[in-house]
């Protein structure tokens, strides 16, 4: 029997591709009546542009990138809408060995603590610029991403000065090891396995984690055309559905070891299966052949892992403006908030049963233990959240946020 919607998703070779992979490998997505058809990509400049001309109706997606398209900020930009979240955290900061050894000088140690990690780094900056040395370099996988903000927040919270002590080239995922290894960068934010990769191959040393920068932090969305959403929402609830059971299934420490194989298949991830079950297992390489526990390295399904908040949303674009790359108006932030749907999430996922939040945002940082929060469908339960530095991040005052972040 011919699937009744046919549809194309590009995506990038992480471990968050995972949902998209396992809705097609485990069936989910046949189940709903989609016929899902995956490309991967080489970077996500083509991911964005693939959309722009319908080479794909959705796709794995960095979580600002949408927000960034609303806004203009992007080559061959049409409207984008992001219905639904991919998982939360999943990336991390790693940096050269010789970097590390200078970090461990000035007292950071193989915790993954972003505090003392980073106050490392402001001496050593110090050191470099006293020295007349370049500053330190970075790569993130693109300006408008998880990675550079989350970066760029913790070392600013550090004390380091973007003007003169860092300085952030961009740096495809499967290149990042290449380009540490070799000594181009220092350190690199991007997502797993490639952190996991540089460990284990002995060219750098894990510093810190986008679960201890920002705990229960969105890090890819699917990324959907917004006339294709209009003319097909059908397809697209079939779709969100579908990816709703395999975010499901892809939650289950019973499926971690069968989830690693499939992510290592050439046509998706395409390495050794040892480089993605550290992350899905939430027992990092720190070095020295040791592990540590990571508490919500990963999470695919649990705590609303899925759902799109325009308080996510939001922040992200605090940082554009942050590092200007927008002005702050309120048409632009009411752009950035419309962006995410999670009136389409839940009018697809509904009829499941699912965890529905109630709201449409939330304090980013306000739950310090595990909360029970109002929801549709089944209990949910959401957090411990939050920012490093013990900051909040409140959608309804956006003004002063963005006020406070001022120089």
């Amino acid at each position: 029997m011919a699937s009744e919607y046919q549809i194309t998703a590009g995506f990038m070779p992480l471990l968050d591709s995972a949902v998209l992979v396992t809705a097609k490998e485990k069936g989910f997505a046949e189940a709903e009546g989609v016929a899902l058809t995956l490309v991967r990509e080489t970077s996500w400049a083509n991911i964005r542009d693939r959309l722009a001309v319908s080479h794909f109706q959705v796709a794995h997606m960095l979580a600002p990138m949408p927000v960034a398209c609303n806004l203009g900020l992007t080559p061959l930009t049409v409207p984008t809408i992001a219905p639904m979240a991919l998982g939360l955290g999943g990336n991390a900061v790693t940096v050269s060995n010789a970097l590390w050894a200078l970090m461990a000088d000035y007292g950071a140690m193989p915790d993954f603590d972003p505090m003392t990690s980073g106050s490392a780094l402001k001496k050593i900056a110090i050191d470099r610029g006293a020295k007349s040395e370049r500053p330190l370099r970075f790569a993130v996988v693109h300006p408008y991403s998880g990675h550079n903000y989350e970066l760029r927040y913790w070392l600013a919270a550090c004390g380091l000065d973007f003007a003169r002590d860092v300085e952030i080239v961009i740096v495809p995922p499967p290149l990042m090891v290449d380009a540490l290894a070799s000594g181009t960068i220092d350190g690199y934010c991007v997502g797993e396995p490639w952190n996991t990769a540089a460990v284990l191959k002995g060219y750098g040393r894990i510093a810190t984690l986008k679960a201890a920068i920002w705990r229960s932090s969105p890090e890819k969305v699917l990324g959907v055309g917004a006339l294709w959403a209009e003319e097909n929402p059908d397809a697209l609830a079939a779709l969100l559905r579908s990816l709703c059971r395999s975010a499901q299934w892809c939650q289950g420490p019973e499926n971690r070891s069968e989830l690693a194989q499939l992510l290592s298949k050439p046509g998706y991830v395409g390495q050794s299966a040892d480089w993605m079950l550290p992350a899905l297992d939430g027992r990092l390489p720190s070095g020295a052949g040791e592990t540590r526990a990571v508490a919500d390295f990963f999470v695919p399904f649990a705590k609303a892992a899925t759902f799109p908040w325009k308080s996510h949303a939001l922040w992200f674009y605090s940082q554009m403006v942050r590092w200007g790359q927008v002005a702050h108006t309120s048409e632009h932030a009411t752009i950035a908030r419309e962006t995410y749907r999670p009136d389409l999430y839940r009018a697809a996922l509904k009829p499941l049963g699912v965890a529905l939040p109630v709201a449409n945002a939330k304090v980013e940082g306000a739950l310090k233990f595990a909360t029970p929060v109002g929801s549709a469908g089944a209990s949910l339960t959401l957090g411990p959240d939050g920012f490093f530095d013990g900051g909040l991040f409140d959608p309804d005052r956006l003004d002063a946020y963005i006020d406070r972040q001022k120089d």
